[in-house]
């Protein structure tokens, strides 16, 4: 099968303030589109060539897993904000935030202190591990969760360069703190919800 570049699932001016257009534009339309457009090529008349993407990524190496898993982490990421600015948690989820770290404030602090602490390109995760609990992860260039058996990932920050760079230059922490305020907490909430 092949992946097509689907659109934002909101306008390109929403995240105003946390990401700009401008980013968006560049970031999704020519970074994603590259991995995609790369994925494609690569499993054409190969045994890939009929998996879904999330398991190209959990059955890949080398070149093929860097772009494909690019481009799960890249639509995992995109769709993990939206235009309602300033919501938080709700239920289970929130009661397990606050069980895990204390409150709701410590968790977001050290979700940006592990990401700003990732050397180089990579992602900062928050995951639900196989016994239901959750930890916030980093991981580098292009690895995610999915190859780890047991790991559900609920949210992630992008912390290449590209993500944040023409809105904040150097300044990651507070690229990473802004997009606290356009997180879509209903749809982590649904991956929460979700069995392994």
């Amino acid at each position: 099968m092949a992946f097509e570049l689907l659109p934002l699932p909101y306008e390109g001016d929403a995240l105003k303030g946390a990401i700009s257009s401008n980013t968006l534009f560049y970031h999704h339309d020519k970074h994603l589109a590259a991995y995609i457009n790369n994925t494609n090529n690569l499993i054409k008349d190969t045994r890939f060539a009929t998996m879904t993407l999330s398991e190209i990524v959990k059955e890949s190496e080398g070149p093929l897993f860097n772009n494909a898993a690019q481009a799960w982490n890249h639509i995992f990421y995109f769709e993990s904000f939206s235009p309602q600015r300033g919501q938080e948690p709700q239920g289970e989820l929130m009661e397990e935030i606050k069980k895990s770290w204390g409150s709701f404030d410590k968790f977001k602090e050290e979700f940006v202190k592990l990401g700003v602490a990732q050397f180089g390109s990579g992602w900062v995760w928050l995951v639900k591990d196989s016994d239901g609990k959750l930890i916030i992860i980093k991981t580098p260039n292009a690895e995610n969760p999915l190859k780890t058996p047991g790991q559900v990932p609920l949210l992630t920050f992008d912390v290449w360069e590209h993500a944040y760079y023409l809105d904040f230059q150097n300044r990651r922490g507070d690229a990473l703190q802004a997009l606290w305020d356009v997180v879509n907490w209903p749809k982590v909430e649904e991956r929460f919800s979700q069995k392994l």
